[in-house]
């Protein structure tokens, strides 16, 4: 009696796991596969000025934006169908992994530790690290001169402040929070002394509060952006870079740093050279 019931019992599971496969509870849909349904969810910041902002109408703007919305085109996703998401610093890789996103256009350096999690199309831009400090500020003139008692803030889940610390300013007080924009912000009010994060995205903010911000001292690293993807997905990264490609040689990429950093005044970097990771 009991072995009929552990045999019903567990024809009665496989049964409901099939109805639940038939039901679409199978292997996660593909970017590309979303794609040819004309739907694409993509991961964005909405706090970088000129590069990814949510906008108080809730629109969306900046380059990484552009970009974004240029490789959806390119995969046959028409903008109004694409889905900007918000990936904050620390959980770019997880979003990724859990498929909440298709893929990544953050100011997403291309790391070794970052591909053993997630892969990479691009660069589309290269950028370079550097800091931002008030306007009225004398005292630091680049990374060696954060020494002392100096309070350095970066975003959680980003490495530049660590890399000024180990590298430049041992000395150097870290203090991090969860976006950009609070680091602005604890900049203004005197809670920080700089912050460090590429130049591209400082002279954004920069420009959204003229007279009050600047940034200084040269760049003291290479930053290659890229667009982050699911582990493995050779053919999304192939045709991701197909794009990149197809966006700088047909002048989109120009005109869309025109339209979205050039309003800042910051000198942008030379064009990429895609190096198909």
């Amino acid at each position: 009696m009991r072995i009929t019931r552990a045999l019903r019992f567990g024809v009665g599971a496989l049964a409901l796991a099939l109805a639940a496969s038939a039901c679409g509870g199978g292997d996660e849909q593909s970017a590309l596969d979303k794609a040819k349904d004309g739907k694409l969810t993509v991961g964005i910041k909405y706090d970088q000025p000129g590069l990814g902002l949510r906008n108080k109408d809730g629109s969306f703007s900046g380059f990484d934006v552009e970009v974004a919305k240029y490789v959806a085109g390119k995969l046959g996703v028409k903008p109004e169908n694409v889905t900007l998401k918000e990936s904050p610093s620390a959980q770019r890789e997880s979003l990724i992994e859990n498929g909440g996103v298709d893929y990544i256009v953050a100011t997403y350096s291309i790391t070794d530790k970052r591909k053993e999690k997630v892969d990479f199309a691009g660069p589309y831009y290269v950028a370079g690290q550097s800091l931002l400090v008030k306007s009225d500020n004398t005292d630091i003139t680049g990374a060696e001169s954060l020494n002392g008692n100096k309070k350095l803030c970066s975003v959680k889940g980003s490495t530049p402040a660590q890399n000024v610390k180990e590298k430049y300013a041992k000395e150097v007080q870290l203090q991090e929070f969860d976006t950009y924009s609070l680091c602005v912000e604890a900049l203004l009010n005197g809670s920080v002394d700089a912050l460090t994060t590429d130049d591209i995205i400082l002279a954004g903010f920069a420009a959204q509060s003229p007279g009050k911000l600047k940034v200084v001292g040269k760049s003291f690293t290479t930053e290659n952006y890229g667009i982050g993807v699911k582990k493995g997905d050779k053919e999304l990264r192939d045709k991701i870079n197909d794009a990149i490609e197809a966006m700088i040689a047909d002048g989109s990429w120009d005109k869309a740093l025109a339209a979205t950093v050039g309003p800042s005044g910051f000198k942008v970097a030379d064009k990429p050279t895609v190096n198909r990771y």
